[in-house]
């Protein structure tokens, strides 16, 4: 087969392999990079290779990986160029000196334990050309840096930038990443001339001058191609492609300096001024192609050279072990300690600790430079990937042991509120008696009768409530650059402003103050649903339908999801058009979700004093007649004459339950049933519902599921009224 045919059936595997993998750990709560990199040593010896050699070796032959290197050196240099420019300064604005004392310590420490543990190493697992201060440099170098790119991308999803953690963690890790890179430069010049010689010397000094000058003469000129962009408002094709020769020519200068060229790459990102939409366009010009064609080639031109295989021997898994303990006691104890002595809480400071210990693709890009240079051995190569990916995977299960999600809202950034009086004892009560709604909105835009409903079923004169309009910003990619702290925080704002649009459209605007908007970044919406549900604690949850991709099922894909994980009271409102809320029908057949569905009618109906709600019970020819639960019975004779007057109980009988409610939901406004096969709509396997009257029902459909019997949406309402009614009639 023709060579590049072959690089391009390899690619072709690569991408589609690299996806599958990737959004398999996206699954389990894992950056999707990580799902990558295990991708790539997948289609390596040490697995595929195993499995099936003959095979491998005919997709994957030597003549290839020249071509799969190149592929990957370009992606490298422009992935470096990425991170320079996500780099962005006013990361740096955050309690500086605490978070210079961190990183310094966080990388003092790792280093030093790393240099000790090469004694050790050097005589076992080190090429016999290769010095033992260009092998410790690089080995303390490889154990102490920390991946800027993947820990910025934990905190936007875990919604920590606007935390105190967060903004401390981010400011670590740009003053670690910027002081790891100077390190390896060092150790690289080392490494290319065996020791600190004259040469090394002038390559260090070589270096700094061209640092210098691009913060100078290069900043200046990027800084008027920026003016430039300004005044054009767009990138023009002409700009990009003088930029992109910028970052080959800033690359092949380093590399003629003797470092790398990663480091040029890096280096021109760092510089380019960060105007914010300058910044927005290049990335997203850039990052596509590169994150979704070159990375992935890395990734298996990576995995290609790992060979779990030559762990062959218990004492060299023990040496595997020995790498993996001093790297995370390393980082985590310098950065721990460093944290206790500016004064941060044991919770918070172990927190930072773990943050500060993801390496991810940064630590790869180390391990193969140093791979390249003969610096380390396959075996060590192989051992450092090992710690690479375990000291990532375990940042997120980590964190959030040490800081679970319920404490990220107490440590929330926000501005000094202005004084309030004290709430009175009356006030106080209404508060802790508070009905909440959590509304997610998947879409301001479209959502209006969403709220309108949740506004009928929480708001009256005698019951404090408030309701939360959710709004997931669910992020794709786990290192694309709309997961950057500051985008994020910059769509947050955009989707923020949407949200306040629509609650102003609400009326009466006396509405409008019972409603408090959350909005947050997530990876998994339906996951981010349930457990914002399960922390906020609401009454209920009012969802909008969702069609799937792959199904027509309005109970399918998220929704089912949520309906089956939430663990509160659950809605699904099927808006089918029309404002009005005033006639309401519920379809009753004796069980736990219909009893719902009739208890939140009944909310409505004391809410509104012009709500009229029927109540149908449909019997087949043989079936014993069902009253209404006991419990319903007493909430119904509880209620004011007023109310019980515009309640009607009707029964009909008939073989097809459904049709009978498909019939009588013509004339009403809004259709309130139970999860129910009665009705069309019962769970089904793997959270899956079925939505038959959903499709065939002819008003808006409200569909309830039922958590817990213990939750009561009407009894803090039921002794106000009868106080208030037995007052009148007094």
């Amino acid at each position: 087969m023709h060579t590049v045919i072959l690089v391009l059936v390899e690619v072709l595997i690569v991408i589609g392999i690299s996806r599958i993998v990737g959004l398999g750990f996206k699954a389990i709560k894992q950056p999707l990079v990580i799902g990558e990199i295990c991708a790539g040593i997948m289609l390596g010896p040490s697995l595929f290779g195993f499995i099936a050699p003959n095979l491998a070796a005919s997709i994957f032959p030597p003549e290839t990986m020249p071509f799969l290197n190149v592929l990957s050196q370009i992606g490298l240099i422009f992935f470096m160029f990425l991170i320079g420019l996500e780099l962005n300064p006013k990361y740096l604005s955050g309690n500086l000196k605490t978070a210079i004392l961190i990183s310094n310590f966080s990388i003092i420490v790792p280093f030093a334990s790393a240099f000790l543990l090469s004694f050790v190493l050097y005589p076992l697992v080190s090429a016999n050309h290769v010095n033992f201060l260009a092998f410790g440099l690089f080995l303390g170098a490889a154990m102490s840096i920390t991946a800027f790119p993947v820990l910025a991308r934990i905190i936007t999803e875990n919604n920590l930038q606007g935390t105190r953690l967060g903004t401390l963690a981010l400011t670590c890790a740009a003053v670690d990443d910027v002081t790891a890179w100077c390190i390896l430069a060092v150790a690289i010049a080392v490494a290319r001339h065996g020791r600190i010689d004259s040469q090394a010397i002038i390559t260090i000094i070589e270096s700094i001058v061209y640092i210098g000058f691009m913060f100078t003469v290069g900043r200046w000129f990027l800084k008027r191609l920026s003016r430039h962009h300004r005044r054009a408002g767009r990138l023009s094709q002409f700009l990009l492609a003088v930029i992109y020769m910028g970052v080959v020519s800033s690359a092949l200068i380093t590399e003629f300096i003797g470092i790398h060229l990663i480091f040029g790459a890096f280096l021109l990102g760092a510089v380019m001024p960060k105007d914010e939409a300058l910044v927005r366009e290049l990335a997203t010009k850039t990052e596509d192609f590169v994150l979704i064609f070159l990375l992935p080639v890395f990734f298996a031109y990576s995995g290609l050279k790992t060979q779990i295989g030559l762990l062959n021997r218990p004492h060299l898994w023990l040496l595997c072990a020995l790498i993996l303990l001093v790297a995370i006691g390393g980082k985590f104890c310098g950065a721990y300690i460093a944290a206790r002595i500016s004064g941060i809480e044991k919770r918070e400071a172990s927190a930072i600790g773990w943050l500060m210990n993801t390496r991810g693709l940064t630590e790869l890009i180390v391990l193969n430079i140093g791979l390249e240079l003969g610096v380390i051995t396959p075996l060590l190569f192989t051992m450092l990937v090992i710690m690479a990916l375990v000291t990532t995977f375990m940042t997120s299960p980590l964190l959030e042991w040490t800081y679970p999600k319920r404490l990220i809202r107490l440590d929330v950034i926000e501005p000094e509120p202005e004084l309030e009086p004290e709430p009175t004892p009356e006030i106080r009560e209404l508060e802790i008696n508070q009905y909440r709604i959590l509304v997610p909105v998947a879409n301001p835009s479209t959502q209006k009768g969403l709220l309108q409903l949740a506004t009928a079923i929480a708001i009256n004169n005698r019951q404090a409530a408030i309701i939360y309009p959710l709004s997931l910003i669910e992020l794709e990619e786990n290192y694309g650059f709309e997961n950057t702290p500051s985008e994020a925080n910059r769509l947050i704002a955009e989707r923020r402003q949407k949200l306040e649009e629509l609650i102003n459209t609400l009326e009466p605007p006396i509405t409008r103050s019972y409603i408090h908007p959350l909005i947050r970044i997530s990876s998994n919406v339906a996951r981010e649903t349930a457990q914002i549900a399960e922390i906020e604690q609401p009454d209920l949850v009012l969802v909008g339908w969702h069609r799937p991709a792959f199904s027509n099922n309005r109970l399918g894909g998220r929704v089912g999801q949520i309906l089956s994980t939430a663990p509160v009271d659950v809605a699904v409102f099927i808006d089918k058009g029309g404002e009005r809320l005033e006639s309401l029908l519920v379809p009753y057949s004796a069980n736990i979700h219909d009893d719902l569905a009739l208890i939140i009618a009944l909310r409505m109906l004391l809410n509104r004093d012009t709500c009229m709600l029927q109540v149908l019970q449909v019997f087949t020819g043989n079936h014993v007649q069902d009253e209404l639960s006991y419990e319903l019975n007493t909430m119904i004779e509880q209620l004011p004459p007023n109310v019980r007057d515009r309640i009607q109980i009707k029964t009909v009988t008939s073989p097809e339950p459904m049709q009978a409610v498909v019939a009588v939901s013509e004339a009403v406004d809004l259709t309130i049933v139970g999860t129910s096969r009665v009705w069309g709509i019962e769970r089904q396997t793997l959270g899956r519902y079925t939505d038959q009257l959903a499709i065939q029902c002819r008003s808006s459909l409200l569909i309830t599921r039922r958590y817990s019997q213990v939750t009561s949406h009407l009894t803090s309402l039921l002794p106000t009224i009868n106080h208030q009614q037995i007052i009148s009639n007094a």
